[in-house]
C-alpha cells in the first residue's frame, strides 16, 4: 500500500511538472519581437512553416476551451489586461490564451493535487481544516499569473526608463546629421538591439506603423499608450508639440534626454539615501546582539567569577 500511494505522488508530480515546463518553456521564454502588427508577417511564417502554424490553430483551439473561466467580460481591444500585456511585451493573442488558460488550470490543479495528496498521505487533518487550505491554494493559482505578469511589466518599464536617455541622444545624433524623424526612429530602433530589446521592439512597433500609414501622432500615442512609462509619454508630447509649432527636434530632444539623466540620478541618490535606515533593523537584531556578547561576555564572566565567593559565603 504504501507502494502504490509513492508511485501515485510521484506520478502525479512529474505530470504536473512536466505539463508546466512545457507551457512555461514553449510560450513564455520566447525572446523574439511580438509585434502588434503580426498579421504583415503571417503570411510569410505560413509559407515558410506551415507545421508551425498548424500547431498554433491546434493550440488556440485548445486554449479556449480553458479560459472562459478566467477571461474578462467586455471588450479586449480596449481591455485593462490588454494593456497590461503590451506593457509587458507580449502582442500575440496566443499569449494572452495561454496565460488565461494557465490561470485555470493553476486554480484548479492546485487545490485538486493538495487533496490527493492529503488522501495519499494519510493526512490526520480534518475536512474542514483541507477544505480551507484547497480554497487557499486555488486563490494563489488564480492570481500568480497575474503577478507574475506584473513583475514581467515592471521589468520592462525599468528597463526602457534606463535606456531612453542613450535612445534619445542617438535620435537627436540622426536628425541633426539630416535625417527625419521617421528614418532616425528607424536606426535607433536597429542600434538598440544590443542595449535594450524592449525599447528596440517598440521602435521597430513604432516604425511598421508609420509604415502602414498611420499618422506620426497616432503612432506617437500608441507607443505610450503600450509602454506605460511616464517620461514615454512626456516624449510623445513634446514632439507632437514639437511637430506643431516647428521647432527644432533636435534641441528637444537633447533637452528631455538631460532631464531625464537628472532625473535618473536623483533617483539614484533617493535609493542612496533610504540605505542607512534600511540597514537599521539588520543591525539592531543582527550586528549589535553578537557585537554586545563579544564586548560584555568576557567582563560578565569576570564579574560573575568576583561575586562567586560571596555569594558562596553567604550561602553558608
Amino acid at each position: 500500500m504504501e507502494i502504490i500511494r509513492i508511485l501515485v505522488f510521484i506520478l502525479l508530480f512529474v505530470l504536473i511538472t512536466s505539463t508546466s515546463y512545457y507551457v512555461i518553456i514553449r510560450y513564455f521564454s520566447e525572446r523574439t519581437v511580438h509585434r502588434r502588427l503580426g498579421f504583415i508577417r503571417s503570411e510569410t511564417l505560413d509559407e515558410l512553416n506551415p507545421m508551425r502554424t498548424r500547431l498554433e490553430i491546434a493550440s488556440k483551439t485548445a486554449l479556449e476551451k480553458l479560459i472562459h473561466f478566467s477571461m474578462p467580460d467586455g471588450e479586449w481591444e480596449t481591455s485593462q489586461i490588454r494593456m497590461r500585456f503590451m506593457s509587458a511585451g507580449y502582442y500575440r493573442e496566443l499569449d494572452a490564451l495561454i496565460f488565461f488558460a494557465l490561470k485555470t488550470i493553476l486554480t484548479f490543479v492546485l487545490p485538486v493535487f493538495y487533496i490527493l495528496l492529503s488522501l495519499v498521505s494519510g493526512s490526520s487533518s480534518s475536512f474542514l481544516s483541507i477544505l480551507s487550505v484547497a480554497v487557499f491554494l486555488s486563490g494563489i493559482g488564480y492570481y500568480l499569473p497575474d503577478l507574475w505578469l506584473s513583475r514581467k511589466s515592471k521589468e520592462r518599464r525599468q528597463q526602457i526608463f534606463e535606456s531612453l536617455p542613450n535612445a534619445l541622444d542617438l535620435m537627436r545624433v540622426c536628425v541633426t546629421a539630416g535625417l527625419g524623424l521617421d528614418s532616425a526612429i528607424e536606426r535607433v530602433g536597429k542600434e538598440l538591439q544590443i542595449e535594450s530589446q524592449a525599447l528596440a521592439q517598440e521602435f521597430h512597433i513604432l516604425n511598421l506603423e508609420l509604415r502602414t500609414g498611420a499618422t506620426r501622432e497616432n503612432a506617437l500615442k500608441n507607443l505610450a499608450d503600450r509602454t506605460g512609462v511616464e517620461d514615454i509619454h512626456a516624449l510623445v508630447s513634446m514632439l507632437i508639440q514639437t511637430q506643431h509649432f516647428g521647432t527644432s527636434i533636435a534641441e528637444a530632444l537633447r533637452v528631455h534626454a538631460e532631464a531625464l539623466r537628472e532625473k535618473r540620478a536623483l533617483m539614484a541618490q533617493e535609493v542612496a539615501a533610504k540605505i542607512p535606515v534600511k540597514m537599521t533593523i539588520p543591525l539592531i537584531l543582527c550586528i549589535f546582539p553578537a557585537l554586545m556578547v563579544v564586548l560584555l561576555g568576557p567582563a560578565i564572566i569576570t564579574f560573575g567569577k568576583s561575586l562567586s565567593p560571596i555569594f558562596t559565603g553567604i550561602a553558608k
